[in-house]
């Protein structure tokens, strides 16, 4: 390990520049990167809602719709609008009144249900269908274009507008996050460390390993706007750890009068050996969000286990180079830290490890109670801000129409149209459908199907699948909406085996279903893979289940906490931040369990050992951590995002849960189970030394 750290000492300015130069082709890669912003396109692409959406692409190039409403408008005026939304580029086909007869003829010949369709009492309504996906670029474009030539008195809603809302915001919040958690972070640093200079060197450092990773993500194609909006955050909180570490391992080396390049040098290696081994948890936290079926798991597990690897690469060759090259600045800059030490925190813990011990086991049952009970919610657009377009077109299509989401229906083509008939009539019946329309209920006795327009017949029929539309009254994610989706589901299958039932809600159905369960897997193997790290590295069977039973009622507290509160927390948060706090806070436990085991095994008593290893790794682990609180926090209480916003608050407070957890609960354990430990241990060393005698 020293001899890499020295070829790192001199080979620092050539690093240096390299570095600065890889900091080119990552930014075009950034820039390369397309980003995600439609959740749902990570469902599982064999399940039925998935597939009906590919058939939807690929037999009617429809990829997308939107609803279009327009209040005050003249007949005229509305058929001159939809000419134009029809020519807007990507726009597939616009429905509405003239799509059916012409506006000379009177709206009153229209079937009952597909008059109340379109109308209302001072709004009429407009289905546009797009060739591109729900969140390609080609249909947020169209989506803009049509709000351009629309007036105020023109809403556009779906869930591409709300995707489209969604990236504008995303993009203008993205820069802002990254700035409040440098500026949190290096203010932290600036009272923990010995001189103002070095945190900056900190941010600089992190800050180049964060834009080779995001560069990097160019070899995936895109990644998930909340990965996008996060990386960066979480990068900076769970590897600033390594940069102190070698920042005090330098100091160390020094203080024994060492030359600085050799200072380095030991601190490299040191900084390596230790290191590895701790990064490699927190690696395996996000991996474990790679078994998730839903595979923003994955999208979010790969970039950040990938954003911890160049962490500390960074670690070990650009900040020890950029440390010596500004050796003078950082001499002039040093202060006294301003955060004390922690006192006699050790003896005190020791001195009340039973009180401590026993609030562990009072808070298990409220906490993991909370923890299975809080609120989860699935319908994304409900928490954005309340003056998107498209938020606002969604709550007047509610009050004007009555109607919350479109459901669509693929139907075999040689389904016979008596068979639609009676299926739609049973589905009309189903609580909360507004209406069913497909090409047989448009045509109705208005029109023979001889006169119905070939445009419409080709957007609604094809030579192997008809499309129905069908209206619903309820909200997406809701029960009511799941169990009527369930219900038209029966029924459609009932007529035909191969129907298909596709949209937002049947979508977010899936969703639902397939979280729940990747919740459980997630959680399995985070914690089994973690468990057998720890047990590799301290050979003990007793340690990983303490360190993980400690940190898993940290999660089981700060997950729970919602459900006291009465708040409600994005699905994912239940998968990803549970996975997320094992894996970067278990290094606290790790950090503390290593001090304790070299304390007992160099001959210290019980509470000699427990107490010098809490004193020695408090302060550490209150640095550690409240840097990734700064991270996480300030975003969390800027962001509009509230799944951005969620997400960062549940880590930033579960870090500080962690660390308190780690800091008063762990060696309180270690007192309660010394003897169990130390069996386990005495009985390694006793091998141990038989072995080397016999050799």
């Amino acid at each position: 390990m020293e001899r890499f750290g020295r070829a790192v000492v001199k080979a620092r300015i050539p690093i240096l520049l390299v570095g600065f130069l890889l900091l080119i082709p990552s930014f075009f890669g950034y820039i390369g990167t397309r980003v995600n912003y439609d959740i749902l396109s990570y469902l599982p692409k064999d399940i039925e809602t998935m597939v009906g959406q590919d058939i939807l692409v690929e037999e009617f190039g429809t990829g997308a719709f939107a609803m279009f409403m327009a209040e005050g408008m003249q007949p005229k005026e509305a058929s001159a609008l939809k000419e134009k939304i029809e020519q807007v580029e990507h726009v597939e086909k616009a429905l509405w009144y003239d799509s059916v007869l012409d506006i000379s003829v009177p709206m009153e010949l229209l079937p009952d249900e597909l008059y109340e369709a379109f109308n209302s009492e001072s709004a009429t309504l407009m289905f546009i269908i797009f060739n591109e996906t729900t969140s390609a670029n080609a249909t947020m474009d169209a989506i803009e274009e049509i709000r351009r030539i629309a007036d105020k008195s023109c809403f556009l809603s779906g869930m591409s507008a709300v995707v489209t809302d969604t990236k504008n915001l995303s993009e203008k919040e993205a820069p802002v996050y990254v700035g409040i958690a440098a500026l949190l972070t290096c203010l932290v640093l600036s009272l923990a460390m010995d001189s103002y200079l070095v945190s900056f060197l900190f941010l600089l450092s992190i800050g180049m390993a964060i834009v080779y990773n995001l560069g990097s993500n160019i070899i995936f194609g895109e990644i998930s706007y909340i990965t996008k909006a996060l990386s960066a955050v979480l990068q900076l909180g769970v590897t600033m750890d390594y940069s102190i570490f070698l920042w005090h391992s330098y100091q160390e080396e020094q203080a024994g009068d060492a030359d600085k390049g050799e200072a380095m040098a030991k601190a490299i290696g040191e900084t390596l050996s230790s290191v590895v081994g701790s990064s490699i948890t927190t690696v395996a936290g996000f991996v474990a969000l790679c078994f998730m079926s839903f595979t923003l798991g994955m999208d979010l597990g790969v970039v950040m286990a990938k954003g911890v690897v160049f962490g500390v690469f960074a670690c070990v060759t650009v900040l020890p180079s950029l440390l010596l090259v500004c050796d003078k600045a950082l001499e002039k800059t040093k202060h006294r830290p301003l955060i004390p030490d922690m006192g006699r925190i050790g003896a005190f813990v020791t001195g009340h490890y039973k009180a401590f011990a026993a609030l562990f086991l009072f808070l298990l049952a409220p906490a993991l109670y909370g923890y299975k009970n809080a609120e989860v919610y699935y319908n994304l657009d409900e928490t954005l801000p309340k003056d998107l377009q498209s938020i606002v077109a969604n709550e007047k299509l509610q009050e004007e129409f009555d109607m919350n989401a479109t459901h669509m229906l693929l139907a075999s083509a040689d389904l016979e149209a008596k068979d639609i008939k009676h299926m739609s009539e049973e589905m009309k019946e189903v609580a909360g459908v507004s209406w069913v329309l497909g090409l047989n209920a448009i045509k109705g006795a208005a029109i023979p199907e001889e006169m119905a327009p070939d445009s419409l017949k080709d957007s609604l029929q094809n030579e192997n699948w008809q499309l129905l539309l069908i209206g619903s009254r309820y909200k997406v994610a809701s029960d009511e909406v799941n169990a009527q989706c369930d219900e038209l589901d029966r029924i459609c299958k009932s007529y035909d085996p191969h129907s298909m039932l596709v949209g937002e809600a049947p979508c977010t159905k899936d969703l639902i279903r397939i979280t729940d369960k990747d919740f459980k897997t997630v959680s399995v193997v985070s914690i089994g893979v973690i468990f057998f790290i720890i047990l590799c590295v301290f050979r003990s069977v007793s340690l990983p289940v303490i360190l993980v039973a400690v940190i898993e009622e940290a999660i089981f507290i700060n997950m729970g906490i919602p459900y006291y509160t009465g708040t409600s927390i994005p699905f994912i948060a239940s998968v990803v931040i549970g996975t997320i706090q094992l894996g970067a806070t278990v290094d606290y436990a790790i950090l503390m369990t290593t001090r304790y085991r070299k304390e007992r095994m160099g001959g210290a008593g019980k509470q000699e050992a427990v107490a010098a290893a809490c004193q020695a790794s408090a302060k550490s682990i209150l640095v550690s951590a409240m840097t990734f609180f700064a991270a996480t926090f300030g975003v969390g209480m800027y962001s509009n995002i509230d799944m951005i916003s969620s997400l960062c608050n549940l880590m930033a407070r579960g870090a500080v849960i962690s660390m308190a957890a780690v800091i008063f609960v762990l060696p309180s354990m270690f007192m309660v189970f010394d003897g169990v430990v130390m069996k386990r241990t005495a009985e390694r060393k006793g091998r141990m030394q038989r072995d080397f005698k016999s050799e």
